[in-house]
Formats: C-alpha cells, sequence, structure tokens
C-alpha cells in the first residue's frame, strides 16, 4: 500500500483517539479580529516546570481546522508543564492569502500583549506548527520582510519546530498540496512571496524540522531544501527523520500528541529538543 492511501486511511484511528482524550485544561480564548477564526486559546498548566512559552499554529491545509479542533494539542503540551498559544487564522478558499499570515503575525502580537499583561516572562518563546502551520510558523520566524510588514518584533523567539512543512513549492508537490496551494492563492499571486525558501533571511533562531520519508503529502526533500537554504544563511537547523510507525502525515504532524513520550519517539524528538535549547 502506498503512502497516499495510508495517509487517507488514517483519518478514523486519528478521530477516535482524538474523542478520548482527556481535557485536564480549560484553555481561555482571545479574539483579535472579527472572523471566528481570528483568535487564540492560551493553555495554563496546573504544574509550570519550565520558563519556555510554545506559541503554535495549526494545521489542516489552510482550509480546515480551528485552535479548538486541536485543543488535543494543547491538553498535551501544557500537561508536560508549559505554557501553551495555539493561533487561529482566516481560512482559504473563501480568504486568500497573505490574510493568513497576517492573522498569525496579529495573533502572535496579541497573544504577547496578552502574556505581558499577566505579567509572564515572554523572553523565551519557542514558535512551532504542523503541515500548513509550520508553512505559516516559519514565514513568521524567518522572513524580514513579512515581520516589517506586519510589524512583529520575534526577537524573543529562541526556537522554531516545524513539523511536515510544505517549505517549498518544487516540482515534487503532490497533486493534493498543489489543489491547496491553487484555494490558497489567486490565479496570478507571484507565490514566492508566500514560500518559506524564497522569504527566508539571515537571523540567529535555530530550528528543528520533523520530517518522514513516508509522508504521503510533502516529499521528504521539502524539508532537506529548506534545512540547505537555512544552513546556507548559518541559521542552526536539525532535520530529524521520523522512525516511528505511524509516519504518514496526519499521524505524525498531530497524531504524535494523541501518544506518550515512551511510545512515540517524534514526540518525544519535540520536547527533548524544547528541553535542551
Amino acid at each position: 500500500m502506498n503512502d497516499s492511501m495510508r495517509e487517507t486511511l488514517s483519518y478514523f484511528g486519528l478521530y477516535s483517539k482524538m474523542l478520548r482524550v482527556q481535557k485536564n485544561i480549560s484553555p481561555k480564548s482571545i479574539s483579535f479580529g472579527n472572523d471566528k477564526n481570528q483568535y487564540f486559546l492560551y493553555y495554563e498548566p496546573d504544574n509550570t516546570i519550565s520558563d519556555k512559552i510554545i506559541m503554535w499554529v495549526h494545521g489542516g491545509g489552510w482550509n480546515a481546522g480551528t485552535p479548538k479542533y486541536f485543543d488535543f494539542v494543547g491538553q498535551c503540551v501544557a500537561n508536560a508543564g508549559y505554557r501553551f498559544v495555539s493561533i487561529g487564522y482566516r481560512l482559504s478558499p473563501k480568504n486568500k492569502y497573505p490574510c493568513q499570515i497576517e492573522d498569525v503575525c496579529t495573533g502572535y502580537k496579541s497573544a504577547i500583549r496578552y502574556l505581558d499583561r499577566k505579567k509572564i516572562n515572554t523572553s523565551k518563546v519557542i514558535v512551532s506548527g504542523p503541515s500548513a502551520g509550520a508553512h505559516l510558523s516559519s514565514i513568521l520566524c524567518y522572513s524580514k520582510e513579512v515581520q516589517k510588514e506586519y510589524d512583529v518584533d520575534v526577537s524573543n523567539v529562541i526556537g522554531f519546530i516545524g513539523v511536515g512543512g510544505p517549505y517549498s513549492f518544487s516540482d515534487k508537490t503532490s497533486l493534493s498540496v498543489r489543489i491547496l496551494l491553487n484555494q490558497l492563492f489567486t490565479k496570478d499571486y507571484d507565490r514566492t512571496k508566500g514560500e518559506p525558501c524564497s522569504l527566508m533571511n539571515e537571523n540567529n533562531i535555530p530550528m528543528l524540522l520533523i520530517q518522514s520519508r513516508h509522508d504521503g503529502l510533502i516529499d521528504f526533500s521539502c524539508a532537506d531544501r529548506f534545512r540547505k537554504r537555512a544552513m546556507s544563511l548559518g541559521i542552526e537547523c536539525e532535520l530529524y527523520e521520523v522512525v516511528d510507525k505511524k509516519n504518514t502525515h496526519s499521524w505524525y504532524t498531530a497524531g504524535m500528541f494523541l501518544e506518550t513520550r515512551r511510545k512515540n519517539k517524534g514526540l518525544d524528538k519535540f520536547f527533548t529538543w524544547i528541553e535542551n535549547i
């Protein structure tokens, strides 16, 4: 069975596990715009073990998903002792790019202000996202052009973790992703202005890229190209290859947060990298 088919067949198992997640923490919902998806969820751990804050941007092909839908990620990270912010954004195809990156930038700034008002130290932020969220959060971290346009200060970001992200739009882009990109961009839009590889500038934010060779949607070369681009600019980058048996796109970009560090090596890598940075 090919990886694309394995990815499609994984959805039932994922949904059934999502329904069984215990909701130990009730997040605070904060709006930063008029659209129903312009909000973020803030998770305050019962037992905070770290002064590092995880800012997370959800995936879903740019056309689906919300912070509430991915509550299980917030539960997992907060239960591990980290303050966690999950940022939402307007969805395609109704809303075309750059609406999504505008919302991520606005949501990020709004979350920082919110935490500052709560007297929480925001000097150690780690930005992360899976799939479409990896695409958007990587632009937030590494594009000076976008930071300038939306007046975003990322000097407090100490690390970036991208999981299964479409960082480059190459000839190896799958048909499914090409269809999603056609929904995201207007027909005449210059896509290099929305491509992380093209937008990346030199900075000092180290990155971890988690990618599977059996993704089924995103070719491994996409992360490898992003890594090479980062290293050419002097950016520290580690590319971690998924070794878990559940290694198709949805299982390792989101499904790993439904498991434990002991059972899932990708999740253990995620937390170990955060601990050591």
